[in-house]
């Protein structure tokens, strides 16, 4: 089957940079959606970013300050996080889907920590 695996994520202070990744292995050998999700304490789960076929999308908070981006070579999808605000702190939670109908693929969820 399909394995999800993030990394990138971790302790940066604010106005700093973190990229995350997220690799997919198994049946998965193109990315055809993507989403990056995030969700804080006492907050609800957040679409932060989406891949869906040749569009991309951004929540209001992120944009001009986050990047999507895929690589359908190995096939890895990244989150490049700009100018973080501590508001940014959350677990960040990749899901992947090879094609238009198939199955979104989730990964474990990886850390930000945005603080001084």
């Amino acid at each position: 089957q399909v394995q999800v695996v993030e990394s990138g994520g971790g302790l940066v202070q604010p106005g700093g940079s973190l990229r995350l990744s997220c690799a997919a292995s198994g049946s998965i050998f193109s990315i055809y959606f993507a989403t990056w999700h995030r969700q804080a304490p006492g907050k609800q789960r957040e679409l932060v970013a989406s891949i869906n076929g040749g569009y991309i999308n951004y929540a209001e908070s992120v944009k001009g300050r986050f990047t999507i981006s895929r690589d359908n070579a190995k096939p890895t999808v990244y989150l490049q996080m700009n100018s973080l605000k501590p508001e940014d702190t959350a677990v960040y939670s990749c899901g992947i889907r090879g094609s238009f109908a198939g199955a979104t693929y989730w990964g474990q969820g990886t850390q930000v920590t945005v603080s001084s």
